[in-house]
C-alpha cells in the first residue's frame, strides 16, 4: 500500500504509517500473511463508526437549525449507513489502496460495498488515533460534507417530510405541489415541480421521476426558508 500517495492526496502527514496502512487491511490479507504478523482492520472500524456518528451530528445539528430530534436521528442514519459509506470511499477512491487476499480480489472484493464501508470507518478511526478528532472533521468538512446537500445525495434525506413538518409547525400554513412540466423522450423523461406554501413562497425541482423532482422543490423551500430566517 502507498502512504505517501495517500498522504499526497489528502495533504495528511501521519505520524504512524503502521496504523494507516492497517486500516486498508483486509482479514483475507492477514489469513494469508500469518508469518508478517499483521493486524486487520476490523478494530479500527469500531472506533472509525464512532467518530464518524459524533462528527456528522455536530454538522447536522448546526446546519439544520429547524430539524426536529426525530428527522435529525434518520438523516444521520442515512448518511452513516453502508450504502453512503461505500459512495464516499468511491469518491476517495479507497479501493486503490487496500490489501486483501488472493481469493477475494478475484471475487471482486475490491469494490464490494460493505467491504468499502467497512474501510471508510476503519481510516477514520486511524486517522483520530494518529491526528486527533480536530483533524477528522476536517478531513469530513472537506471529502464527504459538501456532497451531503448535494443532489448525489438525495436518497439520503426526505425533504418532503422535513418541509411538511417545518410547514405545519404553526396553524394555517398550507403546502401544495405541483407538476409544471415535463420535456425529454419517454426514456428519459425530465420533470419540473413546483412547491407553493401559503399560495405565494414558490420554488421548483427538477428531476428523473415527478417524486424526485417534487424532493428538490422541497429540498430549495427549505433552503429559502433557513435563509429568511437567518
Amino acid at each position: 500500500m502507498n502512504v505517501q500517495k495517500l498522504e499526497e492526496t489528502f495533504s495528511l502527514s501521519f505520524s504512524n504509517c503502521e496504523l494507516i496502512r492497517q486500516a486498508f487491511t483486509h482479514s483475507s490479507y492477514v489469513n494469508e500473511h500469518q508469518k508478517k504478523h499483521l493486524s486487520d482492520n476490523e478494530r479500527l472500524e469500531f472506533l472509525g463508526d464512532a467518530v464518524l456518528e459524533l462528527t456528522v451530528s455536530d454538522y447536522l445539528f448546526a446546519k439544520y437549525e429547524q430539524m426536529s430530534e426525530g428527522e435529525l436521528t434518520k438523516l444521520r442514519a442515512s448518511i452513516v449507513c453502508e450504502e453512503s459509506l461505500f459512495h464516499f470511499a468511491q469518491q476517495l477512491k479507497f479501493n486503490e489502496y487496500i490489501l486483501l487476499g488472493k481469493g477475494e480480489e478475484r471475487t471482486g472484493g475490491r469494490n464490494r460495498q460493505a467491504l468499502l464501508a467497512d474501510v471508510f470507518e476503519a481510516f477514520l478511526g486511524a486517522l483520530y488515533l494518529d491526528q486527533g478528532f480536530d483533524i477528522c472533521q476536517s478531513f469530513l468538512k472537506q471529502h464527504v460534507f459538501p456532497h451531503i446537500s448535494s443532489d448525489a445525495f438525495s436518497y439520503a434525506m426526505d425533504y418532503k417530510t422535513v418541509l411538511q413538518e417545518m410547514v405545519q409547525s404553526e396553524k394555517g400554513n398550507t403546502l401544495e405541489y405541483h407538476i409544471v412540466e415535463e420535456k425529454g423522450p419517454s426514456h428519459q423523461k425530465e420533470f419540473i415541480a413546483e412547491v407553493v406554501v401559503n399560495d405565494h413562497k414558490r420554488t421548483i425541482g427538477t428531476g428523473r421521476s415527478k417524486k424526485e423532482a417534487e424532493q428538490f422543490a422541497a429540498k430549495n423551500m427549505i433552503e429559502a426558508i433557513q435563509k429568511n430566517d437567518k
